[in-house]
């Protein structure tokens, strides 16, 4: 009989690959961290009936394999939701995405006719190979509309300018997006969906009733009843391969700090690919261990602030363009699904504010970030004090991989430096791969990976998974750069000039 195979976490990835493991009579354990939850960043928190969506996560997929899997899993519990979220800039509010006609009335004459020049001269004088977030998007948008709804936005999410940003993060996340493109939309009829929908622009989207985390509480309930196991409050401190018999020998340790060794063909990873790269034996080349130890993670943490409901905004949530304050987005939970919030007169915000693990604010207690949530609120004019009832904290480690401009070449080298050597070993996910995707893109290099172990040979390469999670079987005709990209993965970030 063969060995389980080893899933390193619980989240999305890893539990779409031990899901298809299990549905195929492969046996199979989940090894995951947290005590308490499944799902990752796309857990849901529960908090005296309340639940807290950590980070927002629309159902929407370009694939039809991942939309046909969610079904699978859950038939009866997803909502269709109308998508709503503004930016909150200069004490008011603008539709997200942008609605250029309504943009330009609220910012004022002078102030629209300084962004349609600014974009005017963008289109006239384009950076050419744009290198960082703030080339790309003012080629996008103009010098202005980047300044006013891009800049504070982004440089809280990352900590960092945006001319350190690589241009590969805005051409990911703001895919098939300009000012043209959201005028054009703007005069359109809303979509809801379909295989050229761009993501950033749909008006619909499915949502579980008690928020993402009911989809994988059902996945792993369906892959233990398979058959696969799960194993919570595990952390994997070691892997180490056997040459002489080709095993892998996985050493996890629980809450206690005892720790036990189990024995696997095949180990697939979603952990971040900085610990995975330390963790290995035989040992990764000084040089992979460098490039992994460049590699960068952003954190985040969330307040969620339970008030009663006075109908303040209805949107999913708010984008906070405002530098005298630190939210970064707001959620309303009530938006997301009614059934998140077990009093009809009480609603329930998230203030999400991204940081490092370690810093001021990450350190900060409780009460301290829960005065700042209710002050930040106030100064926004979206709630009062008088109307808080209770609040709780939640802080996620590791949220986001950093595309900085050298993450590619970090991630190709510790790629290369996996050898034959720790043939078996898999790595899926956001920070398995060190990809900041959706879930959806997640689950898809799982399934991938799974696919290849049942068939006993590489059918994929997840690593061919793009952002829309999309698997291109085939390359079309391509320059030799953008084929390297696309086989990798990646696409080629650009360099700053030395």
């Amino acid at each position: 009989m063969p060995l389980p195979t080893i899933v390193i976490g619980a989240g999305p990835a890893g539990l779409t690959a031990a899901y298809h493991l299990s549905k195929h009579g492969n046996p199979v354990t989940v090894l995951e961290a947290d005590p308490e939850y499944v799902g990752g960043i796309s857990r849901t928190v529960a908090y005296k009936g309340f639940h807290f969506d950590i980070g927002g996560h629309r159902f929407f997929s370009k694939s039809e394999r991942i939309e046909a899997l969610w079904r699978e899993i859950l038939p009866d519990d997803f909502l269709e939701r109308p998508r709503s979220s503004r930016i909150y800039y200069a004490g008011k509010f603008f539709a997200y995405p942008l609605k250029p006609f309504q943009a330009l009335v609220s910012l004022g004459l002078i102030e629209s006719i300084r962004c349609v020049l600014s974009y005017a001269w963008a289109q006239l004088t384009p950076v050419r190979n744009p290198r960082n977030f703030e080339e790309w998007v003012t080629n996008q948008f103009g010098a202005r509309l980047y300044q006013i709804f891009f800049r504070t936005y982004t440089e809280k999410v990352w900590g960092m300018p945006c001319t350190e940003i690589s241009a590969d993060w805005a051409a990911q996340r703001i895919k098939g997006v300009s000012l043209v493109s959201a005028v054009l939309n703007a005069l359109r009829p809303a979509r809801t969906g379909g295989p050229d929908a761009i993501k950033s622009l749909i008006s619909t989207f499915r949502y579980p009733r008690k928020g993402p985390g009911m989809l994988w509480d059902a996945c792993a309930a369906r892959m233990q009843t398979m058959g696969g196991t799960l194993r919570l409050g595990r952390r994997v401190t070691a892997l180490a391969r056997d040459h002489n018999t080709g095993r892998w020998l996985v050493r996890h340790e629980g809450p206690d700090g005892t720790s036990e060794v189990l024995d696997a063909d095949h180990v697939i990873s979603s952990a971040p690919l900085r610990e995975i790269a330390h963790a290995l034996t035989p040992p990764l080349p000084e040089q992979a261990l460098a490039a992994a130890d460049r590699l960068s993670y952003r954190d985040f943490l969330t307040v969620a602030v339970i008030l009663r409901d006075r109908g303040t905004f209805h949107d999913n949530w708010i984008y906070v363009h405002d530098d005298t304050v630190k939210v970064g987005r707001i959620q309303n939970f009530k938006s997301w699904s009614p059934e998140m919030i077990p009093d009809p007169s009480l609603t329930c915000y998230g203030l999400e504010y991204f940081c490092f693990e370690g810093d001021g604010l990450w350190e900060s207690t409780d009460e301290a970030l829960t005065e700042r949530a209710l002050s930040e609120l106030e100064a926004l004019g979206l709630a009062k004090r008088s109307d808080y009832v209770d609040a709780c904290v939640v802080r996620q480690k590791k949220a986001y991989p950093v595309y900085d401009d050298l993450y590619a070449s970090n991630v190709q080298i510790i790629r290369d430096a996996l050898s034959d050597a720790h043939a078996g070993l898999h790595l899926v996910g956001r920070n398995g791969m060190h990809k900041y995707n959706n879930q959806d893109h997640a689950m898809m290099t799982g399934l991938l990976v799974a696919e290849n172990i049942v068939a006993g040979t590489a059918v994929h390469d997840p690593w061919r998974v793009n952002e829309d999670a999309e698997y291109h079987e085939e390359q079309r005709s391509v320059s030799a750069d953008q084929q390297s990209a696309s086989v990798s993965g990646l696409r080629a970030v650009p360099r700053r000039v030395s």
